[in-house]
């Protein structure tokens, strides 16, 4: 994507995609003042150089029964890194994962269905070979949600 420049018209497509991925081509060109195809080849620009990387659906975990959100730091041993990236990356509890500098060797976000379900999951990968800490953060009320805004 190196030397892409988006101009205003890219920026608004992008918006609208991320409020409705199901907008169509016709509605797109209505919002930004061009033609079907114009949008239809901006579009397949973005797709193309990685700005637009997949639709997908957002769901609310409360809507699912998950009723506690973590964002938990986990710090490990050097040695023992991929192999508990490897462990976490094939959990159904772990709905994030990434490697960070700073405070944590690595942050997942967790949904679990209770605070005692949450309890054991954080049990379960501190006892996990390697871990050294793990640092729950659990969501009480979420302020301000544009992540994919």
């Amino acid at each position: 994507m190196s030397g892409l420049v988006l101009d205003e018209i890219d920026k608004t497509i992008i918006k609208e995609l991320v409020k409705n991925a199901r907008i169509t081509y016709r509605e797109l060109a209505k919002s930004v003042n061009l033609t079907d195809v114009a949008v239809i080849k901006r579009v397949k620009k973005l797709e193309k150089n990685s700005v637009i990387r997949k639709y997908t659906t957002i769901v609310n975990p409360l809507a699912l029964g998950f009723t506690k959100v973590s964002f938990t730091g986990i710090n490990v041993k050097p040695e023992r890194l991929f192999d508990v990236v490897k462990y976490l990356k094939e959990k159904d509890y772990v709905k994030y994962l990434a490697l960070t500098t700073g405070d944590h060797d690595i942050m997942v976000t967790i949904w679990a269905r209770s605070a005692e379900d949450l309890e054991k999951i954080h049990d379960e990968i501190r006892n996990f070979e390697g871990v050294v800490s793990v640092y729950p953060m659990i969501v009480s009320e979420v302020i301000k949600d544009e992540m994919y805004t």
